[in-house]
């Protein structure tokens, strides 16, 4: 029988499946689709030159092969899909709490004080953390001198330069280290409040941080 047969009577049955299947379509060439391509193929060969047993061998090695791969891929999105319920559950348990995140910018309460970590990759002999208000005026310091290279802690109790206590607010805060002789800016993670979490196109959990808006889960480092 001629290929045209052949290819006639496969594209009519797909043609039919793709008419009448309620399952979402793809492009991928699934097992239900790969067997029928095989038996199709197998009812119309020609009787004169049968398939060879090498050949009826290797399309059913090839169909266990696609079989397996549909099963591994529902396999890989269950555990993705359990995975991410995982993740949205741990982090629904930190709204309420304060967490450090990998910032430079954090809210200061009425009576509060702010916590931070400075990492730092090499000794200093001088670091210091300035701090800012929302006006970007420097309204206090903290002086962290004599550090080895490693996550420096600090905190601060919303005390200002001149002694006085600033009033809550969102500020921001700066880490200088010197390194041979010049100074290097640092990066600071620092405490805050989560006040919700969301799940964000494609899984990605974000928490709602109380004067920042939105963070991502992965700038986390530490929970309070």
């Amino acid at each position: 029988m001629s290929d045209n047969i052949i290819n006639t009577g496969l594209l009519s049955e797909l043609s039919a499946q793709k008419k009448y299947s309620s399952e979402p379509k793809s492009n991928e060439l699934g097992q239900d689709a790969f067997l029928q391509l095989m038996i199709t193929q197998m009812n119309n060969q020609n009787p004169l030159e049968p398939q060879s047993n090498s050949e009826f061998v290797a399309q059913l090695a090839q169909f266990s092969s696609v079989e397996g791969i549909d099963k591994l891929n529902t396999s890989l999105e269950g555990m993705a899909a359990s995975f991410q319920s995982s993740q949205a559950l741990q982090a629904s348990s930190l709204v309420g709490r304060s967490v450090k995140v990998l910032s430079d910018k954090a809210q200061l309460e009425n009576g509060g004080s702010v916590f931070g970590t400075v990492a730092l990759p090499y000794n200093t002999t001088d670091l210091k953390v300035n701090i800012y208000d929302d006006s970007d005026v420097l309204v206090g310091q903290q002086l962290l001198s004599g550090q080895k290279a490693g996550n420096i802690d600090f905190s601060w109790d919303g005390v200002g330069s001149d002694g006085s206590s600033l009033p809550a607010g969102q500020y921001r805060f700066e880490a200088i280290a010197m390194r041979d002789g010049k100074p290097e800016q640092l990066n600071t993670a620092l405490g805050v409040n989560v006040n919700s979490v969301t799940v964000a196109g494609g899984g990605v959990i974000n928490l709602n941080i109380a004067g920042l808006g939105s963070v991502p889960m992965s700038h986390v480092i530490e929970i309070l």
